[in-house]
């Protein structure tokens, strides 16, 4: 377009080409996300919500008229602090466009002379100019008069707002979900990135998309039907990712990029021609008959529990709600060899080294499933988590050789130690398989991963002992009476421990 057609941008417009999509027209430009913080507030301030809207949250209180009107889900201001850090602490940020909806007082107001016969708009609520020889390029009015919301996007904006507060006042306060402050607040020191930099972020650019909340022709009641409409469309039928998705798309989180690296190379996991899949990278869960080994979810699960004592700072403490920052180079090559080295050692037990005769189902399924089989923990995803995590404690935590760790835990695998676990014979009886619902027990694997440590030798004081042989006894009880490694009620005083292994 010749520059000689557009015409000089006033202050109260925005630049914007018009779109039409599902009878709806809109107008897509961009903004600085200082205009974006200061202009646009959260769909939950709407009028139309205003009896409903609680101000000190910033939310609406959740009843059956605000239901009637919009299907509004409530901020979570919990994610502020997370977001704020990812915008100002990592230099290649980027949010996704936001849809905002174009507000006018008279919109309030059916006694107002834009509502002409029948309660019909006389005029839209957005007023767009267009530029000479192209109708769908134009300005976009957005003066003062003007109110915005924020249909999709919203905790988007809350991240902007709260990078706003924390450049303006040098810190930001973290919330709990209702907007209350708890723990301590974030500080312009702690992102980690210079003064220059944060400095220079308001004035970075994001792209908007701007609907009318009322059109030419509309009645009121037809154009907050529009608005819930679009509203619920853009927020509650979008899919969420799952874990696996999640997992193979982190470029972060040094966890889930081991993970991956595992997935794809090592020989125990790797697609090989002539051989079934053995990582499922979507699903957190391993059905009953498929015949994959683990899923992606529990090898990102696995790198964190065993990797942990050795790269503490590849995730950020919880209680800091902070997006983890990608590691070095040279400490991720340093994470894939030692976790490499984890299954190469667990390749070589008995039962992955029975993968080249049976499917996985026969090795995985209860001997009551159909087919029976062998329950072992190792071809169950809680079972190879609560592994990681107990060697990595074995190895790591309680400086205890390698060599020998493995050498015990192959021993106990080749004579059944990890099989038939819906037996009460065995140690993981009521931690890792649940005797009443008869199907496995995520809740156990940290317990599991403690009786790791114990069989090898690492709970070495009478206290720890005792405390874990009262978890076990907890485990196993049922009513007044717990189940012995005998298969026999007894009281929950009598449930010892196994030997230790030599």
């Amino acid at each position: 377009m010749p520059a000689s057609n557009i015409p000089s941008i006033q202050p109260n417009q925005i630049l914007v080409q018009r779109t039409q999509m599902g009878g709806s027209e809109s107008y897509i430009g961009t903004v600085t996300l200082q205009w974006l913080a200061d202009r646009v507030k959260y769909a939950s301030e709407m009028s139309l919500l205003s009896e409903q809207y609680q101000p000190q949250e910033q939310n609406i209180a959740i009843d059956s008229d605000t239901i009637e009107i919009i299907q509004q889900r409530p901020l979570d201001w919990t994610r502020q602090a997370a977001l704020v850090q990812y915008l100002a602490g990592r230099t290649t940020h980027k949010f996704p466009p936001v849809l905002v909806t174009i507000d006018r007082a008279w919109i309030d107001n059916i006694h107002a002379p834009e509502w002409g016969r029948g309660g019909k708009a006389n005029e839209s609520a957005a007023i767009f100019t267009a530029i000479e020889g192209n109708d769908n390029v134009g300005l976009l009015d957005v003066g003062e008069s003007v109110r915005i919301y924020a249909l999709d996007g919203q905790h988007r904006l809350m991240g902007v707002q709260g990078l706003m507060d924390l450049l303006r006042t040098g810190e930001l306060a973290r919330y709990n979900k209702d907007r209350h402050p708890v723990g301590s607040k974030i500080t312009r020191a702690e992102v980690g990135t210079s003064d220059d930099y944060l400095e220079s972020l308001p004035q970075e650019t994001i792209g908007i998309e701007f609907i009318s909340a009322v059109v030419e022709g509309e009645t009121q009641l037809a154009a907050r039907r529009r608005i819930r409409s679009i509203f619920v469309h853009v927020n509650l039928m979008a899919v969420a990712l799952s874990k696996g998705q999640l997992a193979q798309l982190d470029e972060n989180d040094g966890f889930a990029i081991v993970a991956r690296n595992i997935a794809v190379n090592h020989p125990l996991l790797k697609d090989t021609h002539g051989r079934k899949p053995r990582v499922n990278w979507d699903s957190a869960t391993v059905a009953t008959k498929t015949t994959v080994l683990t899923t992606l979810q529990a090898l990102q699960d696995m790198a964190a529990k065993y990797l942990q004592y050795q790269f503490p700072n590849w995730k950020p403490k919880a209680q800091k709600g902070l997006v983890p920052l990608r590691p070095e180079t040279t400490e991720l090559e340093s994470g894939v060899a030692a976790f490499s080295a984890l299954f190469d050692r667990m390749s070589q037990f008995t039962s992955y080294g029975r993968l080249k005769g049976e499917d996985t189902p026969q090795l995985r399924r209860f001997s009551f499933e159909p087919g029976g089989g062998e329950g072992h923990i190792l071809f169950r995803p809680v079972g190879q988590v609560a592994f990681a995590q107990g060697v990595g404690m074995a190895v790591f935590k309680k400086q205890m050789a390698e060599t020998e760790v493995f050498r015990k835990l192959d021993r106990y695998d080749a004579d059944g130690g990890f099989s038939n676990i819906n037996t009460p014979q065995s140690l993981w009886y009521g931690i890792l398989y649940d005797p009443n619902k008869k199907r496995i027990l995520v809740s156990g694997k940290d317990l599991a991963a403690k009786l790791i440590v114990y069989l090898l030798g690492g709970v070495d004081n009478d206290f720890d002992r005792a405390e874990l042989r009262s978890q076990v006894a907890e485990a196993r009880t049922i009513g007044e009476y717990a189940m012995s490694f005998e298969g026999k009620l007894v009281t929950p005083k009598e449930v010892g421990l196994p030997s230790i292994l030599t």
